[in-house]
């Protein structure tokens, strides 16, 4: 009877700690393009169980199937805390009807009595393939190639310019795009033009790419980018960018003969270097006007610019801050600090500049802020001219003047004994001047100098001397005493050196891997894993079993989905070794999961 109350007492308990419930979440996902004649499918997705789904009215395409339901929970308890999740989705598979760009409206659900609206999508309809050739179609699930098929028609890179024609300090966007018809799984630049003449910013590009469709010449092919970089020209002329060459892995589907249904079933790949070439291509520049302003700085773009000044009536030795801000788009990297001509009597600092630049691919873009910092060390009335800026305006192709407002600044007489302004954060051209005080005179005379003694004893360097070789030997003493107790535990070294015995013998299986040795491969991998849990849990590998392991992992708390996953390498790696085809992929999928599972098992066991 006891139990029943405590096993209710902690189903009770596990409720009380679910976290309130995360917000509702209904999302509309679906292929950016898609390909005239090719179905594909449009998935609604909500957090939390819901009712009436209405589906907007669609016009450009034909629903050939759906909506499918399906759904996935889970539920966690964390320190006496239970969380859930849910997730629910409603499949459509459609066909376009004709080519075009199409919008598809938000659909609408119903989930306690409260109604949610998803988002809505736009579609672009590539036309068919000109050619019938089933094999080169990238719309088809998992694309199969032969080294038969792998030729400049099927891969290739374009190297794609937003320009031919800039004037000198002008952004050009270069951009090298991949077009594939085979299954590419890896590309990598190998060769970089030198960008000769052009000054490069590089554009960050996501790690995980991802292929659409493109229709070009004709087919649709799956096209990714590479790399892109955006070019300022520093010189008028044609410029000449040589070519690029790019290094892509190819999984190519070994050809056998099939000799039961397995063999279908079980495809095998091997992968395929090949290097591409994307061609060069000519840039003409053009000059720059020649009726240049005599302040002209070489700022080429669209820019604004706006000034403040933080008072206009301070006493002497006041500090006092001019703000300039440039803003807009172009060369601002290159952009030079404006000149601001102070009257005499300001005690003038070196100007603090801030950058707030984004590179995207339309350009560079952002703000310049300049802030002078000076002190008036005499009263009286005074004026700070405007500050003038010029660029060159690429949509009128003219030059542009920019002006600030000239400020007025009243200074007051301060207080007699009134200390010398000490500003942090600038440095200044000059020392701040003593002001108000009595000459002082060079002496002429004749002067002795004596070299004062120092003793040695007492000082600071003789305290030092002596102090830290003693910390040192105190230290040293606590380390090895605590080395000496570590090492007297056997299971605690075991444990300890359980994770770099786990990664000697992965170095291993990873020169298994490259030399294509698979049973040694599958067999180095299980003694890893098995010599890795020995010294982790502290039992000897003979009385291992999986039953064994699952229970201490249990017990240490390891989460169940990790140990399903420590289960599924040891199954996977006994399967492998018997099975008739095990290829190069298999091989490092099993090889990747091992050196992950093998990590977060380092992270959740504890000793």
């Amino acid at each position: 009877m006891k139990r029943k109350i405590f096993l209710l007492f902690l189903i009770f308990a596990g409720f009380i700690g679910v976290k309130a419930d995360e917000p509702v979440r209904f999302t509309a996902t679906a292929p950016s393009t898609v390909i005239l004649d090719k179905p594909f499918q449009l998935v609604y997705t909500i957090n939390a169980q819901g009712k009436d789904l209405r589906m907007p009215e669609i016009k450009d395409f034909d629903i050939l199937a759906g909506p499918f339901e399906s759904r996935s929970s889970s539920i966690q308890i964390v320190n006496g805390k239970r969380t859930s999740s849910l997730s629910i989705s409603y499949t459509y598979t459609l066909m376009p009807q004709r080519t075009g760009t199409f919008t598809i409206p938000s659909a609408s659900i119903v989930v306690n009595n409260q109604k949610y609206t998803s988002n809505g999508l736009t579609i672009k309809v590539l036309p068919a393939d000109e050619q019938s050739d089933e094999s080169s179609s990238p719309a088809d699930n998992g694309r199969k190639s032969s080294p038969k098929n792998i030729s400049n028609e099927n891969i290739f890179i374009r190297t794609i310019p937003s320009k031919t024609s800039v004037y000198e300090q002008e952004a050009l966007l270069i951009t090298y795009k991949l077009y594939t018809l085979v299954d590419v799984a890896q590309c990598v630049n190998k060769k970089m033009p030198d960008f000769d003449g052009f000054l490069k910013q590089e554009i960050e590009q996501t790690q995980n790419k991802q292929f659409s469709y493109e229709n070009y010449d004709g087919r649709n092919y799956g096209t990714v980018v590479l790399y892109q970089t955006l070019l300022y020209p520093q010189r008028a002329g044609t410029i000449q960018i040589d070519n690029a060459v790019f290094e892509a892995v190819i999984r190519v589907q070994n050809q056998t003969s099939i000799r039961s249904i397995f063999d279908d079933f079980f495809d095998s790949y091997t992968n395929v270097t090949k290097n591409l070439v994307a061609p060069g291509l000519k840039i003409t520049v053009k000059p720059l006007p020649e009726d240049k302003p005599t302040i002209f700085g070489g700022a080429v773009g669209n820019f604004t610019m706006s000034s403040s000044i933080s008072a206009q009536e301070v006493k002497e030795n006041e500090a006092v801050t001019l703000k300039i801000n440039i803003a807009g788009s172009g060369n601002m990297k290159l952009i030079k600090t404006p000149e601001v001509k102070f009257p005499s009597d300001f005690e003038i600092y070196d100007p603090k500049v801030t950058n707030n630049f984004k590179t995207s691919a339309s350009g560079v873009s952002g703000t310049k802020t300049i802030e002078y910092l000076f002190i008036p060390r005499h009263s009286g009335n005074f004026e700070i001219p405007p500050v003038e800026f010029s660029y060159f305006d690429l949509r009128d192709k003219t030059y542009k003047m920019l002006r600030t407002p000239s400020y007025s600044l009243k200074v007051l007489k301060g207080s007699g004994n009134q200390n010398t302004t000490v500003v942090s954060n600038y440095n200044p051209k000059e020392d701040i001047r003593q002001i108000n005080k009595d000459i002082r005179y060079i002496y002429t005379g004749n002067i002795r100098l004596i070299k004062p003694s120092t003793p040695v004893f007492g000082t600071t360097l003789a305290w030092l001397l002596f102090i830290i070789p003693l910390v040192v030997a105190v230290g040293l003493f606590f380390f090895f005493r605590k080395k000496v107790k570590e090492n007297a535990d056997i299971a605690l070294v075991r444990n300890k050196k359980a994770n770099k015995m786990a990664q000697k013998r992965l170095k291993l299986a990873q020169k298994l891997l490259k030399e294509g040795n698979k049973d040694a491969f599958y067999d180095e991998i299980l003694k890893a894993t098995w010599n890795y849990l020995s010294n982790k849990l502290s039992i000897p590998v003979a009385s291992l079993t999986r039953e064994t392991v699952s229970e201490e992992l249990k017990l240490r708390g390891v989460a169940d989905e990790l140990t399903k996953k420590l289960m599924k390498i040891l199954n996977d790696c006994e399967f492998a070794r018997y099975a008739p085809k095990s290829g190069q992929q298999e091989m490092g999928n099993v090889y990747e999961e091992t050196i992950e599972v093998i990590s977060e098992l380092e992270e959740a066991i504890k000793k």
